[in-house]
């Protein structure tokens, strides 16, 4: 069993599916940074119509977006933004999710949800945890790199050039990922003879992926997988709260326009990032010298991932006295999120790898109704009550953080669960 587990390693971090890891991780930054230049270049394309004047208007309209993070536009149509956005990502993340495990993911075009169909064949157990982290750790440089360049590409050439820069630098991406992207490492011209061999034997005891009809009700039932979807539940809603809504509390707190540095208002996602890397590292470091087992690493990390934001949010309740001090509170809770990376955000992949794909796409889908909560209420408790409000905002985000830990940390599992494992065809 143990040879069984420990199959001989390959050179890790030049090796093949390594450089997949890193693409995906470019792939994943263009995705994100795609989305936040929409969010800094939003206010100027809906409340500008003269084309000469954006430009040097790029900056202050940048600085109406910190100060109100939903645009000022009246509710409703923040309603029929955030409903747009959610039902989107619902008509398209679950069918591309299931169809990605049926067809090519090389042929799957929405790449932020057919490369977690890919790890099925190409991760080996011990390495599932940095692999991934190295993926989705794209998502959180994104915000970091954008904030860095966007305002001096606005400067120079116009918001329009930020679209075309970032599109481009897609495009090119996009050749790459239908040139080195294959569905099995079996089927890859490219990858060497002994990391091929390294991948198939580390994944031999796993459930082959041959497709079956989804378990719907076996799901539903599924304490573990609603303990996962939970978990996705607060990690958006943190998420959203901190990346959001951190210029606005130091607005409102300390007065001090955080625009002006843009390294300081990217400080966080770059740090985030970093404590993804790590989470990714340290999990499997952990798998792979025994020293704790899958579900005690995922249980680890997640309680890291959420319960960190909570104490570093109530130190800036009550500990914050400066700006120096609420600067670093903010960036340690926003960077500690990450750590989810190494815990609940891919359990998914440990009790039904079969099914990876379809039900990394229903719990990010559940994620995303957390994030456009969190963006709904914290907007509310704002405009209602200016004095307490982020007393309210931070303990309720305890209050879902410790809520989903608790029922988390009970229900978890780490082993392949028993609708996911195969199935014989009894029909004639």
């Amino acid at each position: 069993m143990d040879n069984q587990l420990h199959p001989k390693k390959v050179r890790g971090f030049c090796s093949f599916r390594y450089g997949l890891a890193v693409l995906l991780h470019f792939c994943n930054v263009v995705i994100a940074a795609q989305r936040v230049c929409l969010n800094l270049t939003m206010v100027a394309m809906v409340n500008r119509t003269d084309p000469q004047d954006l430009t040097n208007t790029s900056a202050k309209t940048e600085m109406d977006y910190v100060k109100n993070p939903v645009y000022n536009w009246s509710p409703d149509i923040q309603g029929i933004i955030f409903s747009s956005i959610f039902y989107g990502i619902l008509a398209i993340q679950i069918p591309v999710g299931y169809l990605s495990g049926i067809y090519s993911i090389k042929k799957m075009g929405t790449v932020s949800t057919a490369q977690h169909e890919m790890w099925i064949k190409w991760a080996p157990p011990l390495e599932r945890g940095r692999l991934t982290s190295i993926c989705l750790s794209g998502f959180m440089l994104a915000p970091f790199i954008v904030l860095l360049v966007s305002g001096f590409i606005c400067d120079l050439l116009g918001w329009p050039m930020v679209f075309y820069i970032f599109g481009a630098y897609g495009c090119v991406l996009c050749l790459i990922w239908f040139v080195l992207v294959y569905d099995d490492p079996k089927d890859h011209p490219c990858i060497s003879v002994n990391e091929k061999e390294y991948i198939i034997s580390s994944l031999a005891q796993q459930a082959s992926s041959s497709r079956q009809s989804l378990p719907i009700k076996a799901m539903l039932k599924s304490l573990p997988l609603w303990a996962i979807s939970l978990n996705g539940f607060a990690f958006l809603w943190t998420n959203t709260l901190l990346v959001t809504y951190t210029p606005t509390f130091i607005n409102t707190k300390l007065h001090v326009d955080i625009k002006q540095n843009g390294l300081l208002s990217g400080l966080p996602y770059l740090f985030a990032c970093i404590c993804g890397l790590l989470a990714g590292q340290m999990s499997d470091y952990f798998l792979s010298r025994n020293i704790f087992n899958i579900l005690t690493i995922r249980k680890l990390f997640t309680t890291l991932g959420l319960i960190s934001p909570v104490i570093f949010s109530m130190c800036l309740l009550y500990l914050s006295f400066n700006f120096y001090s609420t600067v670093i509170f903010l960036t340690l809770a926003n960077a500690t999120t990450s750590f989810c990376l190494g815990g609940g955000l891919i359990n998914a992949l440990d009790i039904a790898p079969r099914y990876y794909g379809f039900l990394k796409a229903v719990t990010s889908v559940i994620g995303m109704i957390g994030g456009i909560s969190c963006s709904t209420v914290t907007g509310l408790i704002l405009s209602q009550d200016p004095e307490f409000s982020w007393h309210k905002i931070f303990f309720l985000m305890a209050g879902i953080n410790v809520t989903s830990i608790t029922f988390y940390l009970i229900f978890a599992k780490g082993e392949i669960q028993e609708w996911a494992t195969e199935r014989q065809n009894t029909r004639l």
